[in-house]
């Protein structure tokens, strides 16, 4: 039986004046890791996004009513929404509990061999109803693994930084996701030109079939990684302490309700940025290539390759920028002009002028929305301690990607048939980047406290210093 992390002891309280002299290989290593497995997941949770806006509504939902059959299958996206704020409950307390490496690892394999099977799941016309429910099934394994890759991903970067840069190095990881779109997108720019009745039979298949090669790289990778010492040192001092004959503490999950409630309810209000990241790339990809609209397929895919190769370089920028001015400053800078620049977007989509779409895109998810993917992992993170670190991120997360996902739907339901209605859609995302921001303002500063005191109250941190000080 492995030893529990969430001993009466933490690092903090064994160690709290603790500096961190982070190893430069093992922090390049985490980083590294956390661009390339965090590319495969998005990568394949994308591709989803993309063939169920362009692609499934023929293969996997038809309909004499292509207004339906994309209703259907933008429906499919949501579904497994639900499902993701269990399993990262489930993956949070076994991530906090036996360690970040482990979890990562499954997740990442859970996330390839789903992703690989949906390519191979029969049309509708081939197997009837079974196609959709299968369809379903493989999104809800790809839910499961993102609920907790992230997360821990994240997590396991971020308490191997070294103080002072946790906002640089955690940057990569969702530098992944911006990665993963490209590829993505980039891999259905491809397919999408190929004629109709290939992409509908075995083209669209290949983007998933592709996902094999990442599968591979990113387990090598993640494999060779340390847990971070934060981490190992709560097994060592509940090991010392003899805490495995002491009745275990609560799980992680318990804890962080009982302990950390508010920290949970502000990363759940910050978490829901994460509306910028559905309404304008899945939405407005499927928006936009409508009949009423009318925008090509591949020039929409084009557009979108070009926005995610300009986010992609600024990352480490965003994150060192938190790292010197604060991350409140930086992630409140991104939302507040993701919700301003929506309304630009959708304008420019209506006009119908290429060079508008691109400017506005590149502006909305290649700069603005970026200030604050950036550095999401090193603000939430920083909100709770060691104990259920891993379980607040996860959970916090998920709780409002479950909102944020039905979003797509709910903005195609409210267009109508044969409509270009998109206003309900933008002020969604509007209303919704403004609870974001309420809980930015609600969420202490946090990029100048030591790691192993975040999450620690002021008046316990206090007297971990003065026991310190008498020990010394």
């Amino acid at each position: 039986m492995s030893t529990p992390v969430n001993a009466t002891s933490s690092p903090a309280q064994a160690n709290p004046g603790r500096t961190s002299l982070a190893d430069p290989r093992q922090v390049k290593r985490a980083a590294f890791a956390g661009v390339t497995g965090t590319a495969l997941e998005y990568y394949e949770f994308y591709i989803y996004g993309s063939a169920a806006a362009l692609v499934f509504p023929q293969v996997f939902f038809p309909s004499s009513n292509p207004f339906i059959a994309t209703l259907l299958s933008l429906a499919s996206i949501a579904v497994v929404y639900v499902v993701r704020p269990i399993a990262a409950a489930v993956l949070g307390h076994f991530g906090d509990r036996v360690g970040r490496k482990k979890l990562l690892l499954f997740t990442l394999v859970l996330m390839g061999v789903s992703t690989f099977l949906v390519g191979c799941i029969p049309s509708y016309d081939s197997i009837g109803i079974w196609a959709p429910i299968l369809l379903v099934a493989m999104r809800v394994l790809q839910g499961i693994s993102v609920a907790g890759e992230q997360s821990g991903s994240s997590t396991l970067t971020f308490e191997h930084a070294p103080e002072g840069r946790r906002g640089f190095f955690t940057s990569f990881t969702p530098m992944g996701s911006s990665g993963g779109f490209l590829l993505a997108t980039a891999a259905f720019a491809g397919v999408a030109s190929l004629p109709q009745d290939i992409l509908y039979s075995w083209g669209w298949r290949l983007p998933f079939w592709a996902s094999v090669v990442l599968l591979v790289a990113a387990f090598i990778v993640r494999r060779r990684l340390a847990e971070p010492e934060i981490f190992v040192e709560g097994h060592e001092t509940a090991t010392r302490e003899g805490q495995e004959n002491v009745k275990r503490e609560a799980s992680p999950v318990v804890t962080l309700f009982r302990t950390q409630p508010k920290a949970l309810g502000r990363v759940v209000l910050m978490a829901l940025f994460s509306i910028i990241f559905t309404i304008p790339p899945i939405f407005g990809l499927a928006f936009a290539t409508s009949p009423a609209v009318g925008v090509a397929k591949d020039q929409m895919l084009w557009i979108s390759v070009v926005q995610f190769a300009v986010a992609f370089c600024l990352y480490p920028f965003f994150g060192k920028l938190s790292d010197r001015i604060g991350r409140k400053p930086v992630f409140l800078t991104g939302v507040i002009g993701s919700a301003v620049l929506v309304f630009p977007f959708f304008w420019a989509i209506m006009s119908g002028d290429l060079l508008l779409i691109l400017l506005a895109s590149v502006a909305l998810n290649g700069i603005f929305a970026i200030a604050c993917n950036a550095i999401f992992p090193a603000l939430f993170a920083e909100q709770y301690n060691i104990k259920c670190r891993y379980t607040g991120l996860a959970i916090g997360t998920q709780v409002a990607t479950a909102i944020t996902g039905f979003m797509p739907t709910i903005g195609w339901a409210l267009v109508g048939e044969g409509g270009t209605n998109w206003m309900p859609a933008a002020l969604m995302m509007t209303i919704i980047c403004g609870l974001c921001a309420l809980g930015v303002l609600l969420s202490p500063e946090t990029y100048r406290t030591p790691t192993a005191l975040l999450g620690v109250p002021a008046g316990k941190r206090n007297a971990n210093k003065e026991g310190a000080g008498a020990t010394a």
